[in-house]
């Protein structure tokens, strides 16, 4: 069985309803015709029913007895505007443009989460990162205990001995640019949470660097350094270490060699990259030379579920996001 198809059958345990914004992308319509045949979520799409239908029916998707919800003929448009001018009247929102903003598929939707109708959201598929999660940071805000928003992606690498077979968190790889040294910390906790919330397995964090252990010294390696040394302030018990270049990190013989006496021995599964460049250039020669799955990227920090796609996925990627969306869901039962 494959990991994503272990979180399936996670999700199946108890079903949660996730929210699809992009009703006007076939890949999108193809994802809620699997993920409704193989019933590991109740998905609703947010668009124009007569397109949906159309879209679908052009391309053979059968998208039937799932709803579509156009915002501004739902029977809940002014419940909701109205509760989102309340949240954001501080802020300068009027009742004016709140029912303007409440139009666009992305504050509908996360609106829908925020009343507790559905319980996660997945976009991206045709809309920047920003698009996706400019409502949720304003509606739903961030999750109690959590200083910083950020995402990461979920690798999976076929025929791998590394990680948890294979399996890595690379955070952040998405959002934030160019974290200071107290938000990679913050990036690295939020990391291990998921990932032992996703695959149940003990998280081992590395902090990543072009040095290991003081072979070089510069302000990017001093930042690493001084990321490493808050976060075991901030997490004693949690297997971490740093700073270490990669093969260090995930490779024991390597790392005995680099980096004796660390507490990762080599086994690291949530890879912590000193910025954005960094990650996201990893994640990506991972997923094409690798032939790593690369699901991402995801949100952590936010107080309910909501992940974007990259807009080059197709409909078996937003599937796969589904599911770690809805199993994200259950752990904030």
């Amino acid at each position: 069985m494959s990991f994503i198809d272990g979180l399936k059958d996670k999700a199946k345990q108890s079903i949660k309803t996730i929210i699809l914004t992009e009703s006007e992308d076939k890949r999108v319509l193809e994802a809620a015709q699997k993920v409704k045949k193989q019933g590991f979520a109740n998905i609703i799409l947010i668009g124009n029913e007569e397109d949906a239908n159309k879209l679908a029916k052009e391309n053979n998707i059968d998208i039937s007895g799932i709803p579509v919800i156009n915002p501004e003929t739902s029977d809940k448009f002014d419940e909701y505007a109205n509760a989102f001018y309340e949240l954001r009247k501080a802020k300068g929102m009027t009742e004016d443009k709140a029912k303007e903003m409440l139009k666009d598929n992305m504050y509908f939707g996360t609106m829908m989460v925020k009343m507790g109708d559905a319980d996660g959201l997945v976009s991206g598929a045709c809309h920047s990162t920003a698009n996706t999660l400019r409502p949720a940071l304003q509606i739903l805000k961030t999750a109690p205990g959590t200083k910083l928003v950020s995402a990461f992606f979920l690798m999976v690498v076929p025929d791998c001995k590394y990680g948890e077979n294979g399996i890595f968190i690379f955070g952040d790889s998405g959002l934030v640019e160019n974290p200071t040294a107290d938000e990679l910390s913050e990036i690295a906790i939020s990391s291990s949470k998921s990932f032992e919330q996703l695959t149940g397995k003990e998280s081992k964090v590395a902090m990543l660097s072009y040095s290991t252990y003081g072979s070089a010294h510069s302000e990017l390696t001093e930042k690493v350094v001084e990321a490493t040394k808050l976060l075991k302030e901030k997490m004693p018990n949690l297997v971490c270490d740093g700073e270490l270049q990669l093969d260090a990190a995930i490779i024991p013989e390597i790392n005995a060699s680099k980096a004796p006496g660390s507490p990762l021995k080599g086994e690291a599964n949530t890879l912590i990259f000193p910025n954005l460049d960094a990650g996201n250039i990893g994640y990506k020669l991972v997923q094409r030379l690798a032939k790593a799955e690369a699901y991402g990227p995801l949100c952590q920090g936010i107080a309910k579920p909501v992940n974007d796609l990259s807009r080059g996925c197709n409909s078996d990627d937003i599937v796969g996001v589904v599911a770690i969306t809805a199993v994200q869901a259950q752990a904030m039962d």
